[in-house]
């Protein structure tokens, strides 16, 4: 069996792994966990159901109960592992990922995340060299209907005044159209609100340029106050401006400080490619923001040991300590939605709120298909300790170097086969020459 990453377990069904994996993943699983039940949601994806089937039937061999949510954001399955106890949770899903993947997105107790780091390893050894022993007694099926407690969860996250604001919504054919109706009812635009794990309309994933252009304009031609656009499973979100412009993710971190920071010394967490605009704006808040490695496996235990009331990633990602910890793409935006009516009332448009944020030139994130990633990290990490004295070096997720007017971060993806590269700098002179230099050095590794 293939597939098994730093944050989850995640490949093309009948390639990466069959059924037999599926099945024998579901039996050893529950190792994991001091628990005689396993709360269990899935997407829509083709291949969900199936898999369903023989990952319920492995673990209802061990004799472990199943507690089926059905069709569910994997959100919703963190709310319902939260609210109603349960030290294990999967969800069945590829995210992001396009519509001949799928994977497992597993949680423990508290809904911490199970990375291959802290159990998802032992579970691989297992799943390639355990034995089966089907139990004398084997586990139950149950079914739990837990969206409507969700459903009234987030719209407690609802303010009136949000209904002054003319919204967009694109759901990318993915899970948050199963819900998101019931919160925001008919007044938004809807496009891809319709749950469809071919994906006929865009790939899931809304930080590709491509996959935002309907949206664009759709809030260019109808005077849009707003755009979101969710990814496959939703617990991702991403915004674009009343002018169709894409807002960069991590300045939402920055956003969320107008909803969250009334008091001094709250902690928030950033990842590791957040813009230097993010901490500097938070500053303002009298905010303590910590900065951490990328990917929900490390990111909510941060967020828990810092006790840190939110936090977010470049990749969408929001984490709410009133949430379990945990992302979801819903509650993110109707925080959103709030601040920017609240805005509109006082006639700041959204673009104005993300323009008071940002101070720098950006390259955002770009991705580079190499073998050498370490030998190419190391070259560039030499290349500038050497050239210019960085003012600071975190190495605990790649590398961020920053110095007087730039800062750089070179990372391997823990998902993908690609070196990714983002630069920063306090103009576009800057940017482009460092950005120049960087890639000459990536290029003697490709």
């Amino acid at each position: 069996m293939q597939g098994f990453k730093a944050y989850d377990i995640r490949g093309v069904y009948n390639k990466d792994f069959t059924r037999e994996d599926v099945y024998r993943l579901g039996y050893f699983l529950p190792t994991l966990f001091d628990s005689e039940k396993i709360i269990v949601g899935r997407d829509m994806r083709v291949s969900s159901e199936e898999i369903f089937s023989y990952f319920t039937k492995g673990i209802t061999d061990r004799g472990i109960d199943v507690y089926d949510i059905g069709l569910s954001t994997t959100p919703m399955l963190y709310f319902a592992a939260g609210k109603h106890h349960f030290n294990a949770s999967v969800q069945i899903t590829a995210s992001h990922n396009t519509k001949e993947y799928n994977g497992f997105k597993v949680s423990g107790n508290n809904v911490m995340p199970i990375g291959y780091e802290n159990g998802l390893n032992k579970i691989e050894d297992l799943v390639h060299n355990g034995t089966v022993e089907i139990a004398n007694e084997k586990g139950q099926i149950i079914s739990l209907n837990v969206k409507p407690d969700y459903v009234k969860f987030l719209k407690k996250y609802i303010n009136a005044e949000i209904n002054n604001l003319n919204i967009g919504i694109d759901c990318s054919n993915g899970m948050t159209g199963y819900m998101v109706k019931d919160i925001l009812n008919d007044k938004p635009m809807y496009i891809f609100d319709e749950p469809d794990g071919t994906f006929p309309n865009h790939e899931p994933n809304p930080l590709e340029p491509e996959n935002q252009e309907q949206m664009k304009k759709l809030v260019r031609e109808n005077n849009l106050d707003i755009g979101a656009i969710y990814d496959g499973d939703g617990d991702r979100v991403m915004f674009i401006d009343e002018k169709g412009e894409f807002v960069p993710p991590d300045l939402i971190i920055g956003l969320l400080g107008k909803y969250f920071l009334e008091g001094p010394n709250e902690r928030v967490l950033q990842d590791i490619r957040s813009s230097k605009s993010v901490k500097e704006y938070l500053s303002s808040y009298n905010a303590q923001v910590h900065t951490w490695r990328v990917g929900r496996a490390f990111a909510v235990p941060k967020l828990k040991e810092i006790d840190g009331i939110y936090g977010g990633e470049l990749a969408g990602h929001y984490y709410f300590r009133d949430f379990y910890y945990s992302d979801s793409g819903l509650l993110a935006s109707l925080i959103v939605l709030d601040i920017a009516a609240s805005a509109k009332k006082e006639g700041k448009p959204f673009s104005e709120l993300i323009s008071e944020i940002s101070n720098y030139e950006n390259s955002g994130e770009i991705n580079f298909k190499i073998e050498q990633k370490k030998e190419a990290m190391e070259a560039i990490k030499t290349h500038f300790t050497e050239q210019e004295k960085p003012q600071e070096i975190m190495d605990f997720d790649g590398y961020r170097l920053e110095f007087k007017n730039w800062w750089f971060n070179v990372r391997p993806s823990n998902t993908e086969p690609y070196l990714r590269l983002i630069v920063e700098a306090t103009d576009k002179n800057t940017l482009e020459e460092k950005v120049r230099e960087i890639k000459s050095i990536i290029q003697n590794y490709m």
